[in-house]
């Protein structure tokens, strides 16, 4: 979703954008950066579109990359295509 709570319905390239820029500005808010986090867990509908999906999400990070797995999901809310949670660590 965006930053006025709307689904962006673009697909899993802009979606996983999205979700990737709301993530950091949430770890901005409490003074962290995404080289803080430790692991994703990304859910996708569609495991076939991993490629669109694995493309921006290397934009995000730097090494040393966070851990990562990727699980296919029946469904997300709001009808996304992309989630991603995040352990992050600062310090």
């Amino acid at each position: 979703m965006d930053p006025s709570g709307r689904m962006i319905e673009a697909g899993v390239g802009p979606q996983t954008r999205q979700v990737l820029e709301n993530i950091r500005a949430v770890l901005e808010s409490a003074g962290l950066g995404m080289r803080h986090v430790l692991k994703t867990t990304v859910y996708m509908t569609d495991l076939s579109k991993f490629a669109e999906m694995n493309e921006v999400y290397g934009q995000a990070f730097q090494s040393p990359f966070p851990a990562r797995a990727t699980v296919e999901v029946r469904a997300l809310p709001k009808g996304a295509q992309v989630g991603i949670e995040c352990v992050a660590r600062g310090g």
